[in-house]
C-alpha cells in the first residue's frame, strides 16, 4: 500500500486540505493511505489551536485521513526548519512513501533546485551579508538564492515551507518522494473564498458560522459547532503570570533567542500589559513577529533550546479509521507510536508534553478542564469513516 505522509496543523481542516486529498489520490492512486502528522495544542505560528488536537484530528479521519499522528512539540514550535525536519524524520521512519504539501507556485522543480542552493556553501554566507546590510531575513534570503540563479516565484509562505521540506528529505537522504499539490486562493486572505479558504480568515471569522462554515466540508459542520474553542484571549493572564516571574536564566535559555533578543523579550515580557503589547514591542524588521510568538509559547510552556536540539522519542496516535489502524502495526517496527492517554518513557519531552496538555485547557472560551489532560484522552477511532 503506498502512503502518503503530510504534515499539518489544520487549524482548522477546511475545504483547501479537502481538495489536496483529491488531489493526492487522484495522482498516486484511489487506494492510497493518507498518514497526518499534525501539530498538537500549539502551532508553529506561535498560537494555541483554535480547536483541541483531538478534534482537529477527527476532523481530518472524517474527511479522508487513514492516520493522524501528533507532530511533537519541539517540533511544532519550531521554526520552519525545525517543523520541515521533524516532521521529514518522522514520516520517513513510520514508512511513508511520499511527502505531500501545498504550494503556491506549483512546481516542484523550482522547490528542488530552491532547496539545493539553500544547502550550498555559499547560501549562508550570502544571507549573511545581506542581513548585514539591515534587511530582513526573507528579503536576504530572496537575494541570496536569485543570486545562486534560483528561479522567481519561491518567495510565498507555502512555498517556503516546501522548500524547507525538500532540504529535509535531501539532508537526511531519505526515499520519500516530494508531492507537491499547487494550492489555490491566497495563504492569509482575509476574505473567505468557501473553494479556497485561508485557514487564518476562517480564524478570523469563527463567531460568524454563517460566514466559514461554507469554506469546511458539510460533515464537520456539527464537529466544530460543538467543540470547545481556544484562543490566546482566554488564556492571556495565565500567560502574562508565568512570564512576569520567569528568572533571566529561562530566558536566556529559550530557542531563537540569538543576539540579545532574548533580553529585550524578557524586558518587554516585565513591563508590558498584554501578548500584544509585548510582542510588538519586541519584533522588529529583522525579527518577525511569528518569531517573538514562538518564543512566548516557548517561555510559557518551559520548552528550552536544548530541548529543541534533541530528537523525538516518540510520537501520539491521535485518531485513525479501519485502514489506519493496520498502518499502525507495521509503523510500530519503524517508530515508538503511543495510544493517547498511554504513558510515555521518563523523559523531558513527556513531562513538557504532559505540562503543555495542562496548560492548554487555560486557553479555553469554556470552563477550564482539571488537569491531567493527557492522561485521561483517548485515540479517536471512526471505523466506518
Amino acid at each position: 500500500m503506498i502512503k502518503v505522509g503530510i504534515i499539518c496543523e489544520y487549524n482548522p481542516f477546511h475545504n483547501g486540505h479537502l481538495r489536496q486529498f483529491a488531489q493526492i489520490r487522484a495522482r498516486v492512486g484511489s487506494d492510497a493511505a493518507i498518514v497526518c502528522l499534525m501539530s498538537g495544542n500549539f502551532v508553529q505560528r506561535g498560537d494555541a489551536a483554535i480547536f483541541s488536537k483531538h478534534d482537529r484530528a477527527e476532523a481530518a479521519v472524517r474527511c479522508g485521513a487513514d492516520l493522524v499522528l501528533e507532530l511533537p512539540l519541539r517540533c511544532a514550535l519550531s521554526s520552519a526548519e525545525g517543523f520541515a525536519d521533524g516532521g521529514v524524520r518522522i514520516l520517513s521512519r513510520v514508512g511513508c512513501d511520499y511527502l505531500s504539501f501545498g504550494t503556491e507556485c506549483g512546481d516542484g522543480e523550482a522547490l528542488l533546485r530552491a532547496s539545493e542552493l539553500e544547502l550550498s556553501p555559499d547560501y549562508d554566507r550570502l544571507v549573511r551579508a545581506h542581513l548585514a546590510e539591515g534587511g530582513s531575513y526573507a528579503s536576504a534570503r530572496g537575494a541570496a538564492l536569485r543570486e545562486l540563479g534560483a528561479e522567481a516565484g519561491i518567495s510565498e509562505p507555502n512555498d517556503i515551507l516546501g522548500v524547507e521540506y525538500c532540504k529535509a528529505m535531501l539532508r537526511r537522504g531519505v526515499s520519500m518522494q516530494p508531492l507537491p499539490i499547487a494550492r489555490n486562493g491566497a495563504y492569509d486572505a482575509a476574505k473567505i473564498v468557501p473553494e479556497a479558504p485561508s485557514a487564518s480568515a476562517v480564524r478570523a471569522a469563527i463567531d460568524k458560522p454563517a460566514l466559514w462554515l461554507p469554506a469546511v466540508p458539510e460533515c464537520l459542520h456539527a464537529l466544530y459547532q460543538s467543540a470547545p474553542r481556544y484562543s490566546v484571549r482566554a488564556g492571556e493572564r495565565a500567560m502574562l503570570s508565568r512570564l512576569r516571574t520567569l528568572p533571566d536564566e529561562a530566558f536566556a535559555a529559550l530557542p531563537f533567542g540569538s543576539e540579545g533578543l532574548w533580553s529585550k523579550l524578557m524586558r518587554n515580557c516585565r513591563a508590558c500589559a498584554s501578548v500584544e503589547e509585548i510582542v510588538t514591542a519586541t519584533k522588529s524588521k529583522r525579527y518577525a513577529k511569528t518569531r517573538i510568538q514562538r518564543m512566548l509559547f516557548c517561555a510559557f510552556l518551559g520548552l528550552t533550546e536544548e530541548m529543541m536540539k534533541q530528537p523525538p522519542a516518540y510520537v501520539r496516535i491521535l485518531a485513525f479509521n479501519a485502514r489506519g489502524r493496520s498502518l499502525i502495526r507495521s509503523m510500530r517496527e519503524g517508530f515508538a507510536l503511543l495510544n493517547s492517554g498511554e504513558q510515555a518513557p521518563p523523559s523531558d519531552a513527556a513531562v513538557l508534553e504532559n505540562r503543555a496538555a495542562d496548560l492548554y485547557s487555560l486557553f479555553s472560551e469554556s470552563p477550564v478542564a482539571p488537569g491531567g489532560a493527557e492522561a485521561r484522552s483517548r485515540n479517536r477511532f471512526l471505523p466506518s469513516v
